[in-house]
C-alpha cells in the first residue's frame, strides 16, 4: 500500500502551510517540514503549535537560511528527507513540495498513479549533452566554486570566477559521476532515498564538490539518483506542473485556472497564489474525494504560451534578411494566395491551377510534406526554405521555366510577406476572408495542438475568443500593412464579387475567374 512522506520547503504563509499539512495528512500521508531559518520565529512557533498534535507531521531538526541558487536548499532538502525517513518507517514514497503547492488529483488518484509504476520520479538530463540550460553560464556552474550568490552579489559572484578562469584553477567533475540536471522537485521511492542518504554519508567528496556548485539543487539529487538506480526504473519527468514565462519566472495559477490546472496530466501544481482563495478550497476539497476519474491532457503549457504570447510574440517584428543578395528576378510576377483555412486556399489554387496551367505550390513555408521537385536539398526542410526562401522561389521560377508563380502562405506569416514585397519581382496578394465556426475554432486548436479531446469545455471556451480575435488581428495586419496588389475574395460575397478580385490578382478573363469563384465546395469546412 502506498504511503507519501511530503518532503515540504516553505518560507512563508504558515496558516496555508498548517491547512497544506492537515490536508495531506487527511489523506493517511506524512510530512516533513522544513521552515527557511531566514523567516519569523513567531511564524515557525504558529506552524509547529497548530501541529504540535499529529503524529503524521515532523519538523527538520535544524532549520537552514536559504538562498536561491546555494547548496543551503539542497541541505535544507536533506534535513527534511532525513527526517521523513526516520519518523514514518512506513512510507514508501517521498515527495518534494513547496509551500505553493496544491494537489490537482484526488488522494486515490495521486496513490493509484504511483502504484502503477515500480519507478523514481526526477528529471535526468544529460548536464553537457542536453539543452536543459537555455541561458546563462552551463560548465562554470561546476568547474568553478562559487562562494557569493550571483543575485545578491553579482559583483563579486563574477569577479571569483573570473578570478579562478584567469590563475586555471577549474577543477574536475567526480571521476565517477555523470552530472545529470532536471527540476528540483521528485518523488523517490523508500529505497532511492535511503540509498541517497547512505551515498552522501559514505561519499563526503561528492557534498563537498555539490557545496560549491552554483543551483546544485538542479544537479545534486539528480546525478546521484541517476548513479544509483538503473535507468530502466528513473522516468526523467517531474510529477508536479510547474511552467515559466518567457522572462524566466515561474507562472503562477489564480481562481480561473481550476479547469485547466485539473485536465493536466500530473498530480500537483505550483505556484499557487496565496489570494487564490477559492482555488485552494476547491483543489483541498478535491482531495480527499474519492471514485472521480480524470481525462486528462498534455496541452497546459501550448495553451499558456498561446494565451500570453498575443502582445509579444507575433505582435511585433522587423524586417530581417538572410539573403539580401538573392532576387526572385525582375521581370517575374509571384502571387501569393493568404487564408487562415489553408483546405479553402489549396482548393481554389488547385481550381486554378487546372483552368490556367500556371505553375502553384502550396503551403510550401508552412508544411514540410508539401510537394516539391528535388531542387539539390534547399527544400527538404521547412528551416531550410525559410532561411533560403528567395533563392528557393527563385530556383522554382527557374524549375517551371516561368515568369509567373503562385504561392500560398499563412496570413500570420507577414514578414514572409514583406520580404517579397521588398523584392525586385512583382509581387500580388490575394486574402481569402473565410468564417469560423466554433466547432472549427476548436478543431483548429486542437490540430496545432493548443488542445486535444480531453480538454475540458471551460478550457476551450477561454481559447476559442482569443483564438477568434488572433484570426482577425492577423488580418487586419495584412491590411494596415496597405501592399499594392492586395486583393480580397470573401466567403459571403457573390460570384461576381469574387471573380472580379481573382480576375485582377490572376489578370484571367472575367469568364474564367467567374467559373472559378463559382466552385460550389470552395468554402465548404
Amino acid at each position: 500500500m502506498t504511503t507519501i512522506a511530503f518532503i515540504l520547503l516553505c518560507h512563508k504563509d504558515p496558516e496555508g502551510i498548517i491547512a497544506q499539512a492537515l490536508r495531506l495528512t487527511a489523506a493517511g500521508d506524512c510530512i516533513a517540514i522544513h521552515f527557511d531559518g531566514r523567516s519569523k520565529p513567531a511564524e515557525y512557533d504558529r506552524i509547529r503549535s497548530a501541529l504540535a498534535g499529529n503524529p503524521q507531521v515532523t519538523f527538520t531538526k535544524r532549520r537552514v537560511k536559504c538562498g536561491w541558487g546555494e547548496w543551503s536548499l539542497v541541505a535544507a532538502t536533506l534535513e527534511a528527507l532525513r527526517a521523513a525517513v526516520d519518523a514514518f518507517p512506513g512510507a514508501t514514497h517521498f515527495y518534494m513540495l513547496s509551500g505553493d503547492c496544491m494537489p490537482i488529483k484526488t488522494a486515490e488518484h495521486v496513490h493509484q498513479r504511483l502504484e502503477t509504476e515500480d519507478a523514481d520520479f526526477i528529471e535526468s538530463f544529460d548536464f553537457f549533452a542536453s539543452d536543459w540550460i537555455k541561458t546563462g553560464i552551463k560548465e562554470e556552474r561546476l568547474i568553478y566554486r562559487h562562494w557569493f550568490n550571483e543575485r545578491r552579489q553579482k559583483a563579486w559572484f563574477y569577479r571569483s570566477m573570473n578570478l579562478q578562469r584567469q590563475m586555471g584553477l577549474a577543477r574536475k567533475v567526480p571521476a565517477d559521476l555523470r552530472i545529470r540536471i532536471g527540476s528540483q522537485w521528485w518523488c523517490l521511492r523508500r529505497r532511492t532515498a535511503e540509498a541517497v542518504l547512505a551515498f552522501i554519508d559514505k561519499r563526503p567528496d561528492v557534498t563537498r564538490f555539490f557545496r560549491t556548485t552554483w543551483i546544485p539543487d538542479e544537479t545534486f539529487f539528480q546525478t546521484i539518483v541517476a548513479h544509483l538506480v538503473p535507468d530502466r526504473e528513473i522516468r526523467s519527468r517531474t510529477l508536479t506542473f510547474l511552467m515559466f514565462t518567457d522572462y524566466g519566472m515561474p507562472v503562477t495559477f489564480y481562481d480561473d485556472h481550476h479547469d485547466l490546472l485539473l485536465a493536466q496530466e500530473y498530480l500537483f501544481a505550483r505556484k499557487i497564489s496565496p489570494d487564490a482563495l477559492t482555488l485552494k478550497e476547491r483543489l483541498g476539497t478535491l482531495y480527499v474525494e474519492t471514485g472521480r476519474s480524470f481525462p486528462t491532457t498534455a496541452d497546459g503549457r501550448r495553451q499558456f504560451e498561446f494565451l500570453t504570447g498575443r502582445g509579444r510574440a507575433g505582435r511585433r517584428f522587423a524586417p530581417r534578411f538572410w539573403e539580401t543578395e538573392t532576387s526572385v528576378g525582375r521581370g517575374r510576377t509571384l502571387m501569393l494566395v493568404t487564408c487562415k483555412k489553408w483546405h479553402v486556399a489549396k482548393r481554389l489554387v488547385d481550381r486554378v491551377r487546372a483552368a490556367t496551367n500556371l505553375p502553384a505550390v502550396d503551403y510550401l513555408f508552412n508544411e514540410e510534406a508539401t510537394a516539391l521537385p528535388d531542387l539539390g536539398g534547399i527544400e527538404t526542410t521547412l528551416e531550410k526554405r525559410m532561411r533560403h526562401r528567395r533563392a528557393l522561389v527563385r530556383m522554382l521560377f527557374d524549375y517551371w521555366e516561368t515568369d509567373r508563380l503562385i504561392l500560398c502562405v499563412d496570413p500570420a506569416s507577414t514578414e514572409l510577406i514583406q520580404d517579397f514585397y521588398r523584392d525586385r519581382a512583382k509581387v500580388r496578394l490575394l486574402e481569402i476572408d473565410c468564417g469560423f465556426s466554433d466547432d472549427y475554432l476548436v478543431g483548429h486548436a486542437r490540430r496545432v495542438g493548443l488542445a486535444s479531446a480531453n480538454t475540458p469545455p471551460a478550457a476551450l471556451a477561454q481559447l476559442l475568443p482569443t483564438i477568434r480575435y488572433d484570426v482577425r488581428f492577423e488580418s487586419d495586419r495584412l491590411r494596415d500593412m496597405d501592399l499594392a496588389g492586395h486583393h480580397r475574395m470573401r466567403e459571403g460575397a457573390s460570384v461576381e464579387e469574387n471573380a472580379q478580385a481573382l480576375a485582377e490578382f490572376l489578370g484571367i478573363p472575367p469568364d474564367m475567374a467567374r467559373q472559378i469563384a463559382a466552385t460550389d465546395y470552395l468554402f465548404v469546412d
